[in-house]
Parts: C-alpha cells; sequence; structure tokens
C-alpha cells in the first residue's frame, strides 16, 4: 500500500496532468499558456523584485527613467488601443450575446480571432507587471500596496486560466473594458511623464480611479447574471470572474473613499 505522502503527491500530479490535458486545444501551444509553471514563475520574481527592489533603492537617488517611461506608456496605450479593438471587433462580427455568450472552441476565424484577443491582453497584464519594476526605480514606494499588488497578481492567473480553458466567450466583456480604461490611463500616465508642466492640465486622474471602479461593477454584474440565467459558460470560471470582480470592487471603493472622498482629501 502507497505511503499517504505518496498518495498525495500522486494526486498533485494527477491533478497537474489534468490541467494540462483538459484546455482549449487551440491555445495550448501559445507562449505562457500550456502551463502555469511559466506565468507561476513570473509572478514569483515579480514578488522577488518587490522585495529586493526597495532595499537596493534605499541609499540611491531616484532613477531618471522619464524617456523610458514615456516610450512605455506609449507602447501600452497602442497595446491596449489593439486589445480593445480585436475585443470589439470581433465579438461583433461574430454577433456576440452580451448577456451569455458560450465559448466556439472551433477553427473558425472569428473564433480564432477572438482567442488571440484573448492572449494578447493576457501578454498584456504579464506586460503591465513592469509598473512595479518602474515605481521601484523612481522610488514612489508608497503606491506599492497591497492593492497594487493583488490587482496585478490576479489578473495574470486569471486571465491565464480564461486563455488557456475559455479563450472567447463570456470573457470578452471584462478584456474590452479593462482595455478601454488601460488605454486612457496610459495616456494619462504618458502625459504625466512629459514634466511638472503638464499636470496643471491633468485633470481626470480621479475620473480614471471611478472609471476603474466603475468596469469592476459592470464585470461583477454581468457574472452574477450569467449565474442567475444559467448561461451555458463553465460555472468555475463565472465563480473566478465573479468573486475576483467583487474584491476588486470592495477595494478600489476602500481607496476612493480614503483618497477622494474623505474629508482631509477633498480638496485634492
Amino acid at each position: 500500500q502507497a505511503s499517504p505522502v505518496l498518495s498525495s503527491w500522486q494526486k498533485v500530479q494527477l491533478f497537474y496532468q489534468w490541467i494540462l490535458e483538459n484546455g482549449d486545444k487551440r491555445t495550448e501551444g501559445w507562449l505562457l499558456v500550456h502551463s502555469p509553471v511559466p506565468v507561476s514563475c513570473v509572478f514569483l520574481s515579480y514578488l522577488l523584485i518587490m522585495w529586493i527592489g526597495p532595499r537596493l533603492m534605499a541609499h540611491r537617488q531616484p532613477v531618471n527613467i522619464r524617456a523610458l517611461l514615456i516610450a512605455y506608456y506609449l507602447a501600452m496605450v497602442c497595446l491596449s488601443a489593439y486589445t480593445f479593438y480585436e475585443f470589439t471587433a470581433s465579438s461583433w462580427l461574430a454577433g456576440y450575446n452580451l448577456l451569455c455568450q458560450t465559448v466556439d472552441y472551433s477553427e473558425s476565424p472569428l473564433a480564432l480571432r477572438m482567442a488571440n484577443a484573448c492572449w494578447w491582453f493576457y501578454l498584456s497584464q504579464v506586460i503591465e507587471l513592469s509598473d512595479t519594476i518602474f515605481i521601484i526605480l523612481w522610488k514612489r514606494n508608497s503606491q506599492l500596496t497591497f492593492l497594487h499588488v493583488y490587482h496585478h497578481g490576479c489578473m495574470i492567473f486569471n486571465w491565464w486560466a480564461r486563455v488557456k480553458y475559455v479563450a472567447g466567450g463570456q470573457s470578452f466583456l471584462s478584456g474590452l473594458i479593462n482595455s478601454l480604461v488601460h488605454m486612457l490611463m496610459y495616456l494619462y500616465y504618458g502625459l504625466a511623464a512629459l514634466g511638472p508642466h503638464m499636470h496643471k492640465q491633468l485633470r481626470w486622474k480621479r475620473c480614471l480611479t471611478f472609471m476603474q471602479l466603475l468596469q469592476f461593477f459592470i464585470v461583477t454584474a454581468h457574472a452574477a447574471y450569467s449565474l442567475y440565467i444559467d448561461c451555458d459558460f463553465p460555472l468555475s470560471m463565472n465563480m473566478l470572474v465573479l468573486c475576483y470582480a467583487l474584491s476588486l470592487t470592495a477595494l478600489f471603493t476602500k481607496f476612493c473613499l480614503q483618497n477622494y472622498l474623505s474629508n482631509k482629501n477633498k480638496k485634492i
């Protein structure tokens, strides 16, 4: 009889094999999709940088990365615009139902185009981990909040699961809305990076935060409604989206209350 330790390890191996073998066959060969190991290594490296970076910078001057930041923000605006367009065009041409849309696992051009849009959005979430590195180099450590790390970390695993198993269907709406918000957000950051002379012209930071909060309300309502009508979309994925959207709604609501609606911050 196998020992309990061996039995437990065998269960882990079987579960891991199930993860590998039960995904969307169209996307399993795409970068950072087949296995959760590569993206997990990326996230562990991210956490390591989060821990080491501020300590290395503690007695150093902020690094002047203004030119790099402007180029990065411009690239992210372009990438977010691309994913927004692809989500919009693919869903429109395929006649997507906004309230309940199943995943088209076929090899049709529109189904593959939607899957490709999901993968590009997933890749954009991995690239956005660079935000934290830039914060550390510029010594803006006050921005390294739990919300910041939680949001970045959960997004990459959330979208790994979507691209791995449900590259399309209900997954598209949150990606579409988030692409639009991030396009505006990185445009704001890019303009702000031009220098202090631009700061007086940028009066819409608060609007961006409320747009982010609004998107989580929409995604939460969308996922909850899908559960209510018993939409033909994997229940586990709907629950994943719903729980994640609810958690971010709570965290962003707390952030808005503390930073924009409290008495001491009303003048900001």
